[in-house]
Formats: C-alpha cells, structure tokens, sequence
C-alpha cells in the first residue's frame, strides 16, 4: 500500500472511531475465526495419529467433540464479524455522505461553475458506495486473512520448517505479482469512476432537457452519446474484470508449484521416516488451506484499490476550501444602505473585466434597476451583494458595513431573492411558501404571503389547497404560478434588501400582470435591487443604471434616460419596435 493509500485509509478509519466498540468485536471475531482455521489441521494431525495408529482413547472420545466445538466458535465468530463490521461500514457510509453532502452547501459559487452537478451527484451516490467494502469485504480478507496465513505458516514451520522454506520461496514473487495488480487496478478504477460520472452526466441532461430533444429531433445523437459513455464504462469494467481475474489464477499457479515440489520432498522423507502420516496429512491440510485465503488476499485489490479510489474522490469534496466566511460583525435587521466602490471582478480564464471599477449607492427603500445588454455586468454585480463572489478589488457595504466584515449568516439573512429560474422544491404549496421563514408558521401566515403574492387565486383551485404537491421544481405549475409562490417566499422572509433576478421574463401578458402586482407589495418599505430585460416592467424604478462592458455609463430615471438619447434611449427603441409598440418617445409620454 502507497503512502497516498495510507493517508486515505488513516482518515477512512477517523470515521470508524466513533462505532470502535462495534469494530473492535468485529476484529476478535475475526482474529477468533483465524484461529480456527490454524487449529483445524492441528486437529487432524492428532484424529490421524492419536485414534488410528497409536489408539489412544482420549483421542478417540474427545477429537469428534472438539472437532464439532471448534465449528461452533468458527460459525459464531464468522457471523459476528460479518454482522459487526457490516453494521460499522454502513454508518461510516451515512456518515461519509453526510458530511459531505453538508460541505456541498458551504461550497462557494465558484465550486457549482466549474463542476457538472451530475458528476458531484455521481460522486455522492456511485463512488461514496465504494467505500463500504473497504470496511467489510477487504477488511475481512486483509486482516483475518492475513492471520490466518500467518498462523498456517507458523504451524507448518513448527511442523516440518525444511518443507516450509519450500514454500517461502515463491513468496516474494507472489507479492511482486499483487504489486503489479494493484497498480494496474488503481488507475483502472479512476477510470471506472470517471466515467460512471460521466455517464450520470449524460441522463442528467438528456431528462432535463426532454422537451428540447423532442422538438430539434435530439434523441439519435443523445442515443449515440449515451452509448459511447457506456461503452467506454463497460471497457474499463472489463479490465477490472480481466486483471482481477487473471490475478487469482496466476498466485494459484505459483502456489501450486511450490506444493508440487513439497508434495515430493515430502514422499521421500516418508521413505525416511522423518514424517508421520499423521504429520504429512496435517501439513498437507494446512497448505491446502493457505490456497483459499491466499486467492482471497490476491483478489482483494480489486475491492481495495475500487474503494481507495472512492474514498479519494469523496474526500476532494470534504478538502475543498468552503465559502470564505472570516466576518466577525453581525448584523440585526439593515435599513438597506448599499455601497459599491471601485468594484472589479474577473471571472476565472475570462478575457475582460465582467466589472471594471463600479461605483454606485442605492438608498435605503430605493428601488434601483440594473439594465444593459448580455454580458455587461448587471447579473454580476447582483451576485456580489449576497457574496456569491467575492469582487477582486474594491468594497461592497452595506449599512457602511463592508460585507467581508459581516457574518455570512448575518448578511443573507437581510436578503431576499427571486430569480427567473424560480427554484421550488418536491413538496407541498405550503412548505415552498414557508421556506422564506425557516421556521414552524401558521396557516393564517402562509395564507397572508400567499395573498400578498396574488397566490391564492390559483392556489384555492388547486385539487389540495396549500397541501397540494407542486412536484419536481414545480413542474404542476405554470411560469406565472411558480413566480408568485417564489415572490410569497420573500415575503415571508421579510428582508430589508430585495434583488429581483429578470423575476417577469419569459411569462405572458397576464401572468406578468399579476406577477408585477405581486413585487409592488413585495417591494414595498424595502431596498430593491432589479435586472430586467423587459423595460417596460421598469419604467417607476427610482433610478435606472445602464451598465455596458463592466461600467456604468448612465443612471437616471425612465424619463431621463430617453430624453438623454444613449444606449437606454436605443434600447428601449429596440425593444418596442421589436414588440410592435409605439415608438420611444410616445411610449415615454405614456
């Protein structure tokens, strides 16, 4: 084992520490099971030579009784080793996941951009799963195994040590063969690994995106896709297969030759009278049993370096760096201030600034829209307030307070969200509405968001009422219905800072009118920060800033704006001829 296996191993066994009653009765079991097994050809030797050549009586009675007890103790320490070390491996699995699945959401934003979510998720379910043997399977073979070899060895010396040294031959060339295995199956279960992520990738996005290959006639590429990916797993899984099976036989095969030879040398020192049938038989029995044990330990790699493999890939996710979290201020309840100074944010391989150098404050209660073409730093600069990313240069304050300074916890606990892609969970109306709150709400609470959200109205139709399931993000639901259980969430959560992520895109005409009726209450005593491509859900914003390349180039009112004649003017121009709306100027007198 590499030192790299050892560290994985060491810290595999920090998780077993808290079950060490549960494991410790596991190892006597199985420390008790080799035993058996070293003393069972002792016990043949004196059936053989004490009942049928030198008659004794006591060998008589009592081998048939001994022989019996020695497999009850064998039976029990087998199913208490299997039972214990079982029972131990699938805690720490619990334990494994959880840990991990809790340092997945204290991974910053950074961490989601650059990892396909089915791959983390392949991580958790398929390589998390491969660690369980490494506590049962190969720990089993590694230690009982290994003591009873070690046992059968030392009773064959004591034996007859010249037909042992026989057998200590082939030895090193057996280990240099494991040797050789376990690196091979090493980088084969990467691999396997790899891929298996891959392929979960693959279904990930074909069953999210079944609507699109449907229309564009997708399924025979995502077919050819799949298929290629399961192709690529099977061929590494056959490897597997193949070394691990090419590795028993070929430690058997070595095995064998050293008992060919024993077998001789042992037929001429019976010529000798230099071993009893007894003896012979005996340790014949005890090298017969080494070839079981022995396949074992030479087939265990393939669960181990498996299992190391999984191990190493779960533990990537518990040593990534968590959000950086040094703040020590805390924060009750904010009026709302907002401060952007100097704000610059590369993002990484990127070949410009997303923001280059951003100075603006938002007043408390102001409702302030972002606005600007693709890429030109409104999403950006929202996603810094609740510190999603952290600006490479410059300060963001809120109350005067720089956000580095702040508790996390403190900051978004004054912040509110509602994104385009409204997020809801498999769960009830009910439950997705109090989410907001994080905390145990009467119906008559729910009910009033609901209402405030322009929610009941459709939540009253629904087959359960608030108890009904919105299923997968939501999917019973329309657009426009999602939105305002998203827009009843925050105002449960009652923040004093509101960021409105395009919250009215992509729904129709009336969806969009009860939506925006819905963020006029939510909006209400509250600071708001809003990117909209749609203009004209924007017009009674309290200032407009219009970012282009990562800069401010203009901040104003709906009015101003157009009577400045820059890029909103020729924006909104755009935007209503495309809509087939009067022109800007009419719509500005509007």
């Amino acid at each position: 084992m590499t030192p790299s296996d050892s560290n994985i191993y060491r810290r595999l066994f920090g998780f077993v520490r808290p079950y060490w009653r549960i494991f410790a009765l596991g190892v006597l079991a199985m420390v008790a099971y080799a035993a058996t097994e070293t003393a069972l050809p002792a016990l043949l030797k004196e059936l053989l030579d004490g009942s049928f050549v030198n008659k004794d009586p006591w060998a008589i009675h009592a081998m048939p009784f001994l022989i019996v007890l020695l497999f009850l103790v064998r039976g029990l320490a087998d199913f208490s080793q299997t039972v214990a070390l079982h029972s131990v491996a699938n805690k720490m699995l619990v334990d494994l996941r959880t840990r991990a699945f809790d340092k997945l959401l204290s991974l910053p934003t950074s961490y989601f951009d650059a990892h396909a979510g089915a791959a983390t998720l392949s991580k958790l379910a398929y390589d998390a799963a491969q660690v369980t043997p490494l506590i049962t399977t190969a720990l089993i073979t590694i230690v009982r195994d290994s003591l009873t070899v070690l046992g059968l060895l030392g009773y064959m010396l004591y034996l007859n040590w010249r037909l042992s040294l026989v057998f200590f031959t082939v030895l090193p060339l057996i280990a240099w063969v494991i040797r050789a295995v376990s690196r091979r199956l090493r980088g084969l279960s990467r691999g396997q690994q790899r891929t298996q992520g891959e392929m979960t990738r693959v279904m990930d996005e074909a069953i999210g995106a079944h609507r699109e290959i449907k229309v564009f006639g997708g399924a025979a590429y995502e077919s050819e896709r799949y298929a290629r990916v399961a192709h690529e797993l099977r061929h590494y899984t056959m490897k597997v297969v193949s070394t691990a099976a090419a590795n028993g036989p070929i430690v058997q095969g070595i095995a064998v030759l050293a008992l060919a030879a024993i077998i001789y040398y042992a037929a001429l020192q019976s010529q000798n009278n230099q071993i009893t049938v007894g003896g012979f038989v005996s340790f014949f029995g005890a090298m017969a049993l080494l070839l079981a044990p022995l396949k074992r330990l030479s087939n265990v790699n393939e669960v181990l370096q498996r299992g190391l493999a999984g191990a190493a890939s779960i533990f990537e996710i518990l040593d990534t760096p968590g959000e950086p979290d040094a703040g020590t201020r805390s924060l009750a309840r904010a009026q709302g201030r907002l401060q952007f100074e100097g704000v610059r944010l590369r993002y990484p391989q990127a070949e410009r600034e997303a923001l280059a150098g951003v100075d603006l404050e938002i007043h408390p209660g102001e409702t302030v829209a972002l606005v600007g073409a693709s890429g030109s730093g409104k999403t950006t600069l929202m996603a810094l307030i609740p510190r999603f990313y952290v600006p490479d240069a410059g300060s963001i304050r809120l109350d005067g307070i720089d956000l580095r300074e702040l508790r996390l916890a403190d900051l978004r606990a004054n912040l509110a969200l509602v994104t385009q892609h409204t997020v809801l969970f498999d769960d009830t109306v009910a439950a997705n509405i109090a989410y907001g709150a994080q905390r145990h709400l009467s119906e008559g609470e729910i009910v009033a968001a609901a209402e405030a959200a322009h929610a009941m109205e459709f939540i009253r139709a629904l087959p359960q009422g608030l108890q009904t399931p919105v299923g997968e993000n939501g999917a019973r639901l329309s657009g426009g219905q999602r939105q305002r259980l998203a827009i009843a969430r925050a105002l449960l959560k009652d923040a004093p800072v509101l960021l409105l992520d395009e919250a009215t895109s992509a729904l129709d005409t009336e969806s969009e009118r009860a939506v925006q009726a819905a963020i006029e209450n939510l909006k209400r005593g509250r600071t708001t920060v809003i990117i909209a491509h749609r203009l004209s859900t924007i017009v009674n914003a309290d200032r407009i800033v219009v970012l282009d390349q990562g800069r401010i180039h203009e901040v104003g009112s709906h009015a101003e704006l157009l009577a400045r004649g820059g890029i909103y003017s020729r924006l909104h121009r755009l935007q209503f001829a495309d809509d087939g709306l009067p022109a800007a100027g009419e719509a500005a007198g509007s």
